[in-house]
């Protein structure tokens, strides 16, 4: 099981590899949004903004978010550090309940370029 801190270490390499994204992936990157990432297994919440081509986490919550983000995700630890080493595909990771993404309509199609 991924720990706390492996976690935070993937979402930082996913911040970073969203900072040298080009194209459509950039555009989508530079959404300004709240955002929360629930890893189930951990029982935590890493909460922050997408900004700027880049996810900043601004705090780590115990259980779920007192305040609903505009983007949230869900996932065990070990599936974050698998998709962002290539390991797992969101796709399919989504589609088989894994990964849950929730957001609104036109986030989810911007969103749809980074994943």
């Amino acid at each position: 099981m991924a720990t706390t801190e492996e976690c935070r270490a993937a979402l930082e390499k996913l911040a970073a590899s969203m900072r040298s994204a080009e194209g459509d992936v950039r555009t989508a990157a530079a959404l300004d949004r709240s955002v929360s990432c629930r890893i189930t297994d951990l029982d935590i919440t890493f909460v922050g903004r997408m900004t700027d081509g880049r996810i900043v986490v601004q705090d780590t919550l115990q259980g779920p978010p007192v305040e609903k983000a505009q983007i949230r995700l869900a996932m065990t630890g070990d599936d974050l550090v698998a998709l962002v080493d290539g390991e797992l595909n969101f796709a399919k990771a989504w589609g088989s309940g894994r990964v849950r993404l929730e957001a609104g309509l036109r986030d989810l199609f911007q969103l749809r370029k980074l994943l």
